[in-house]
């Protein structure tokens, strides 16, 4: 009797081992997919299914809203026209850094048991450097600080940045150097420029998908600081009404009797003065005013 459940179990076993799940599988061979600009971008999708022949398959791609790639059979805008599907893979053609992001392909199998199976692939789109936008000031004063600004916002990975002067390349700064150059974010500032300083300017940028790129560059002139006669002008006329103004206050004061005190000290002072000479007299009292000090009897 134990023999002949063993066999029964046994038997169970292998048929729930070859019984095939009644489900849809989905799969792709490359999961990140990398695509130069204005290259073809394969994003793959293989589905299986058990019994559904024609299963239902759409394309979407993540955002802050869901976009849909392909659906009910066509694609849909901005794709339409520029895009092919084999199976359930898709070919983007002449791929631009907004095709970048992640897609998922999803499969309906409305006959399998478990009728729907999804994958997603993530696309990155590399870009080359684009000419950057290069400010340098025309003409700036002797021992003034100045920044020079590059930037390329285009470049995919983000660009580095390099200097040069009159067709030379910056290098890196010494300790002591009066200049600092910050290749990721494309500034060249001066602690304090010379005349020797002036020149030519231009700024390269550079990533690992195509050829470097410089802007025109422009010629910066440096000056040094001087008084013009208008600003001596300026300055004259401004002392003066200073001056000005500051008499006007002295006089506004003493008119107003600001300055009272200033006249007891000298009246008391002169007063002192009289007192300390020889024939000096003290005024006479008035006998209405005059009270005994002493008492005294006839």
């Amino acid at each position: 009797m134990d023999s002949a459940r063993l066999l029964a179990l046994q038997v169970l076993m292998a048929l729930l081992h070859y019984c095939p799940t009644a489900s849809v599988s989905v799969t792709t061979s490359h999961e990140k997919v990398v695509a130069h600009e204005n290259s073809n971008a394969v994003l793959s999708c293989e589905f299986k299914t058990e019994k559904d022949p024609n299963p239902r398959i759409e394309w979407k791609k993540n955002g802050k809203d869901i976009t849909f790639v392909y659906f009910d059979g066509s694609f849909r805008e901005p794709y339409a026209g520029r895009a092919a599907i084999i199976g359930a893979t898709v070919t983007l053609h002449s791929v631009t850094q907004k095709d970048s992001g992640v897609y998922r392909c999803e499969v309906t199998a409305k006959q399998d048991h478990v009728p729907l199976g999804e994958i997603s692939v993530t696309l990155n789109v590399l870009v080359p450097p684009h000419t950057p936008s290069c400010e340098v000031p025309e003409t700036v004063s002797s021992g003034s600080a100045v920044e020079l600004q590059c930037e390329d916002k285009q470049s995919v990975p983000a660009a580095t940045y390099s200097w040069y002067k009159d067709n030379k390349l910056l290098g890196a700064q010494a300790v002591d150097s009066h200049y600092s150059l910050d290749p990721q974010k494309g500034t060249l500032k001066f602690k304090a420029v010379t005349k020797a300083d002036a020149g030519h300017y231009r700024c390269e940028s550079s990533n690992d998908v195509g050829p470097p790129k410089s802007c025109a560059g422009h010629k910066m002139e440096v000056k040094e600081f001087e008084l013009s006669l208008p600003i001596l002008i300026a300055v004259g006329a401004g002392g003066f009404l200073l001056l000005l103004l500051c008499c006007l206050g002295v006089c506004l004061c003493y008119r107003r009797g600001c300055c009272c005190c200033c006249r007891r000290r000298h009246t008391h002072k002169e007063s002192k003065q009289s007192r300390n000479q020889p024939n000096y007299s003290p005024p006479m009292q008035d006998p209405r005013f005059y009270k005994h000090t002493k008492s005294f009897m006839l």
